[in-house]
């Protein structure tokens, strides 16, 4: 493709070469450039792209863009495009080298705090309910078809993300949920990228630090970017940020919540508990008046289930379909149900830090369990700060504490024990140390009592545990069903295996 044509709708400067020169490929890593490739130099918190640019011209490299002045090593015939910013170049030409393929695709966008992950799924089976083929980009998975990648980050870089969406218009997608990021608004992650829907869920303290958002204003202010970017935004009027978000959005506005007025509008919410399972229910009122049942606890499930109602209804997805799909949703490791009892219930949850611990003991103490079992454990090579904090919140929250190991990654997993004991000893709460993950999960399920909720906390999705700088297959899944293998059942109360069988 011809260079001039990528760069249609960016200003730049041509500080050499030729816009005629043709592109055969784009690369933002020099490792993988080849003879005709455009690179972009990326100035990253470790590295930066600039610094390579002599080496990429020497592999054949026809187009170099950069931001700063850059040695070329004397190579006076690669072409080299000044801009003011090559993150969000790199979004712009990416898109135009890939067919501009989000405007191929209904693209849905979710950003806030909470929420996200759970929501994509939500819209995501509602839609294919409809029959759409729908793609995903979040933080446990990038999914086209039958085809599932890990993910590396909740966004992607937009080279990624533009080469993904081409991939899904190539195989017959039609639209698309993908979760957005504070840091991946900043960082130009999602430039080149038409959004038809964007989601505001919640907003809180998190993701402030060195390396991350220097204070709140600025978190909320890169949250609120992608209602300048989408067509329509839909929010979450309960939140009271939520006014702050709105300020300066260029989107048709659709609201959400408990609040009066909302066009999505949750009234009469009532938890529920059977066998087992916990949920919540709820009147629908606003724009449609329904009966809605959610199988996921909490109030967060209510705003989560309005967001996704309200885009699905949006795009046409005929109702009923819709309150099948929350009847019997589950997401990989967002207080994901594992159904071995009916006395007693047992979740995998992602609540890694003191804020999303505290956050999911608060729900699930709502149905008043008769013992609410907190198991978890925390990362190596992280802030001791975050360690004394779940200690405490659990040792506040919980009726029985199960410390056990989570990501040791290069630390002794008793230190780390030792540690979140440190938090615990502030309060009285019960507790014991189990440093196997695998033995501290058999703890729980054999000790379990009628009417216990126990929450296994800290991996969620994940299905590893690093140790020593390798990652090692552990996925609390497996762990429960090898543990189901090895134990005499008869003995696990109330035992009725509804997930493995």
């Amino acid at each position: 493709m011809r260079l001039g044509e990528l760069l249609t709708g960016l200003e730049y400067i041509l500080l050499q070469g030729s816009l005629d020169t043709e592109v055969q490929a784009v690369e933002n890593d020099s490792r993988k450039i080849k003879a005709g490739g455009l690179f972009f130099c990326i100035t990253g918190a470790v590295f930066d792209g600039h610094g390579y640019a002599a080496d990429v011209a020497s592999k054949g490299a026809s187009v170099i863009v950069v931001e700063k002045e850059t040695e070329l090593g004397g190579n006076k015939e690669i072409t080299v495009v000044k801009v003011d910013s090559t993150r969000y170049a790199m979004g712009v030409i990416c898109s135009a080298f890939y067919g501009h393929p989000s405007d191929r695709l209904t693209v849905v966008g979710i950003t806030g705090t909470k929420g996200k992950t759970t929501t994509t799924y939500m819209i995501k089976s509602m839609l294919e309910a409809a029959g759409h083929k729908t793609g995903l980009i979040g933080t446990i998975e990038s999914i086209i078809g039958d085809r599932v990648t890990p993910a590396n980050n909740t966004t992607p870089e937009s080279i990624v993300i533009q080469r993904t969406l081409a991939e899904m218009v190539e195989a017959g997608l039609d639209s698309v949920v993908m979760e957005v990021s504070s840091q991946g608004l900043m960082l130009d992650r999602v430039a080149g990228v038409s959004f038809d829907y964007g989601i505001f869920t919640n907003l809180s303290e998190d993701h402030i630090g060195p390396n991350e958002h220097k204070d709140f204003a600025e978190y909320l202010g890169w949250k609120a970017k992608l209602f300048t970017l989408c067509r329509t935004g839909i929010f979450n009027v309960d939140d009271q940020h939520c006014g702050a978000i709105l300020r300066g959005h260029t989107c048709n506005v659709i609201t959400y919540g408990v609040k009066e007025g909302a066009d999505y509008q949750a009234k009469n919410l009532q938890l529920y508990e059977r066998d087992g399972c916990l949920g919540i229910t709820y009147s629908l009122e606003g724009k449609y008046k329904e009966e809605v049942m959610v199988s996921l606890p909490g109030e967060f499930s209510v705003h989560n289930s309005l967001s996704a109602i309200a885009v699905a209804k949006e795009m046409g997805v005929p109702m009923a379909q819709i309150l099948e799909i929350l009847k019997d949703i589950h997401v990989k490791g967002r207080v994901e149900l594992i159904p071995i009892s009916d006395a007693f219930t047992i979740l995998i949850d992602y609540a890694h830090n003191a804020m999303s611990l505290e956050s999911i003991l608060t729900t699930l103490k709502a149905y008043r369990p008769k013992r609410l079992v907190s198991l978890f454990g925390c990362g190596g090579n992280r802030s001791k700060v975050r360690r004394y904090e779940m200690g405490e919140v659990s040792g506040k929250m919980a009726d029985l504490t199960i410390i056990t190991s989570d990501n040791p990654r290069d630390e002794e997993p008793q230190a780390i024990i030792e540690d979140i004991k440190t938090g615990m000893a502030k309060t009285s709460g019960a507790f014991v140390e189990i440093a196997d993950r695998k033995e501290a999960i058999r703890y729980a399920i054999m000790n379990a009592q009628k009417g216990d909720v126990i929450v296994l906390a800290g991996k969620g999705h994940e299905d590893y545990q690093e140790i020593k700088g390798k990652k090692y297959h552990m996925d609390e899944r497996d762990l429960i069903q090898e543990i189901l293998e090895e134990e005499d059942v008869t003995k696990i109360c109330g035992y009725n295996n509804r997930y493995f069988a």
